[in-house]
């Protein structure tokens, strides 16, 4: 029992970190159908900008607290992310947008690797030491194990969630995200403007994607050039399993998937005899993948048009 609680956690850790980026696939989809698979090299930028801006605030302001530290490197780097997606829409996928649906496709993937090839440029190829900002104690709860990181990893991503179901149902640009979603070309006749709207899309999604690169390397304690390929691999995949363009599936997925990655890493080596372990665990978003295409292509909660954002 103590072994299931403690998968439990890591998987709700873990899924709540997959659904912030599947949020910003969602998103951009709803709008205007684009897979962006540039959106977890948007991560790793995030990341590696916290852990420059921690470094150097850190030798600047020796008696900040560790907290404030981390605060001011999360809204740094949700800027320096926001202001990437911006330039990548406008440059890379705007001009497209009335192309063939695999050009952008094939622009994303491209804009991924050029990302990646950069930032191995400036930070060089190796992992990099994430430091910690919050306190190493664990916190024993039923048996099982939490850190004060993964405490604040669950609390920040339900606000986080909240506030942007908030501001899609209730916020007037919500509901020129809704509008455009349903159809560009009526809402630009109702006063909307979809350039801006859709600029304002990948903005959001770039710091949720910010947000969640720092709570992945707080959580594993390390950051490099590639870090960003997998999980944001894996947060497409948790939003396809939820139904790609529905909020409410990103998040679902992204639990989901975090749950069975981590209860299949925890119990397939004891039913394997060790044969199989945790270093499989990434086999099961594809296999869970390949399952959702086949059984239920829409996903889990369908595709419905009204929380497309």
């Amino acid at each position: 029992m103590d072994v299931l609680l403690q998968q439990i956690i890591n998987g709700l850790v873990l899924g709540s970190m997959y659904a912030l980026v599947a949020l910003g696939y969602t998103m951009v989809y709803g709008i205007i159908g684009l897979i962006n698979f540039a959106h977890g090299d948007v991560l790793m930028i995030g990341a590696l900008t916290s852990w420059v801006t921690i470094g150097t605030m850190r030798d600047g302001m020796p008696g900040a607290p560790l907290w404030l530290i981390l605060l001011l490197a999360t809204l740094i780097s949700m800027v320096v992310c926001a202001a990437l997606n911006f330039v990548i829409e406008k440059l890379a996928y705007r001009p497209l947008r009335n192309s063939p649906r695999l050009a952008p496709l094939i622009t994303a993937i491209g804009m991924s690797i050029l990302l990646q090839t950069i930032a191995m440029i400036i930070f060089k190829p190796n992992p990099k030491s994430y430091p910690s900002m919050l306190s190493r104690e664990p916190i024993e709860i039923g048996g099982a194990v939490i850190s004060v990181t993964q405490i604040t990893i669950l609390a920040t991503t339900a606000i986080v969630l909240a506030l942007l179901m908030w501001m899609v149902n209730r916020t007037n640009l919500g509901r020129a995200m809704r509008a455009t979603a349903e159809n560009p070309r009526v809402a630009a006749l109702m006063g909307i403007k979809p350039d801006t709207v859709i600029s304002a899309t990948f903005i959001i999604g770039a710091m949720l994607a910010a947000i969640a690169g720092i709570m992945w390397a707080s959580n594993y304690g390390t950051v490099q050039h590639a870090m960003g390929f997998m999980p944001g691999l894996k947060a497409f995949v948790a939003a396809v399993m939820g139904g790609i363009g529905n909020l409410a599936g990103a998040v679902l997925g992204g639990v989901l998937l975090g749950l069975i990655e981590a209860l299949g890493a925890g119990y397939l080596g004891k039913l394997t005899g060790g044969f199989l372990g945790s270093q499989y665990t990434d086999i099961f978003a594809f296999i869970v993948l390949a399952l959702v295409l086949t059984l239920r292509p829409s996903g889990l909660l369908g595709e419905r048009v009204a929380d497309r954002a």
